[in-house]
């Protein structure tokens, strides 16, 4: 991944902010992704979708955007979209693969057809199930289990299941926050994480981390607001697996179709140590606390230098697609049909 000329870019919003329930977070990843452009010369901008129309970023003159949201409106495809109509080149995935990546459960699904290793699951949507489904579910999950709204970020609405008797509770809380609720193996071990950089044949993964957090807990307040848990870089995993996890998570990214960046939670089986793709985040926190940047100093890129080759990757689909295209003008080398 090159970076850039900062004069050559032009114009570049920072969007951050917007109306997730991570938009604290997104504000802080947001002023850090701000700073370190301005910091490298970039002509960047701070930019909230929900504060301002996102038509003012073409009637202003933007030539790029560094997405910082995170969650809805943000990491779903959404501003994608947006972007794509507006012609503005924007870090990250592209609408599909950002649509696909946030919900878990499609996730999961095209993991499991490619053959690419998650936990077990079961989705219940809400108002289709009962008490006596949702009771049932430790029977076929095992205990403890966990449960989490399907579309949230930042571990909102995540709860683990010890017994039956929480059941019905973590349901009803992921249920005020999504539609879909995801009902999820609990697979006990080590924690890892790993980013992964690039598009295509180029995407490569950086360091894994390993996350050591208090009691085994890692929630909102232990990712962003304290500074108990503990992130081991280098992982200090026995030798070959870090390796293994790398190979596994850029295969993963490469079926969703992501480009750019991501970064995918792994769970290692403590007995077996057979890794466990939780989920990939599409556009990752950029705050003082996050995984990419500390991944990314362990091989040797600073903060700043990955602000700018993420923002030297921006893109847009229709592009890309364009660029594929063979010179008769469509992908198949065949006329457009009327």
């Amino acid at each position: 991944m090159s970076t850039i000329d900062p004069k050559s870019v032009g114009k570049v919003a920072v969007l951050m902010g917007g109306k997730s329930a991570e938009r604290e977070v997104s504000l802080m990843s947001g002023a850090g992704v701000l700073k370190a452009l301005q910091s490298r010369g970039v002509n960047a901008h701070a930019f909230d979708p929900a504060q301002r129309d996102i038509g003012e970023l073409k009637r202003k003159g933007f030539k790029r955007c560094f997405i910082a949201l995170h969650g809805r409106f943000g990491e779903d495809g959404t501003v994608q979209g947006a972007l794509e109509l507006l012609g503005i080149p924007y870090t990250g995935s592209g609408v599909m693969a950002s649509s696909v990546s946030i919900d878990k459960v499609m996730t999961k699904r095209i993991w499991i057809a490619e053959g690419v290793p998650t936990p077990r699951y079961q989705l219940l949507r809400r108002g289709a199930f009962d008490r006596e489904k949702v009771r049932a579910i430790p029977d076929e999950l095992g205990l403890p289990l966990i449960v989490k709204p399907a579309r949230e970020g930042s571990s909102i609405g995540v709860a683990k299941v010890q017994g039956y008797s929480e059941i019905q509770a973590a349901v009803e809380a992921a249920a005020a926050l999504d539609s879909d609720i995801l009902c999820e193996q609990f697979v006990a071990g080590d924690e890892v994480t790993c980013p992964v950089l690039g598009t295509g044949d180029s995407a490569r993964a950086l360091p894994v981390i390993r996350i050591v957090a208090p009691e085994g807990n890692y929630d909102y307040q232990n990712k962003y607001f304290t500074d108990d848990t503990k992130y081991l870089v280098p992982c200090g995993l026995p030798e070959g697996e870090e390796a293994a996890i790398q190979e596994l998570v850029v295969k993963a990214y490469r079926v969703l179709g992501c480009r750019g960046w991501g970064r995918i939670d792994v769970m290692i089986d403590g007995a077996t140590r057979k890794p466990y793709l939780l989920e990939i985040n599409t556009s990752p926190g950029m705050t003082g606390h996050s995984l990419v940047p500390m991944s990314a100093r362990a091989a040797g890129i600073s903060y700043e230098e990955l602000c700018l080759q993420l923002l030297a990757s921006a893109a847009l689909d229709h592009e890309r697609v364009e660029r594929r295209k063979t010179p008769r003008g469509t992908a198949n080398g065949e006329g457009a049909s009327a």
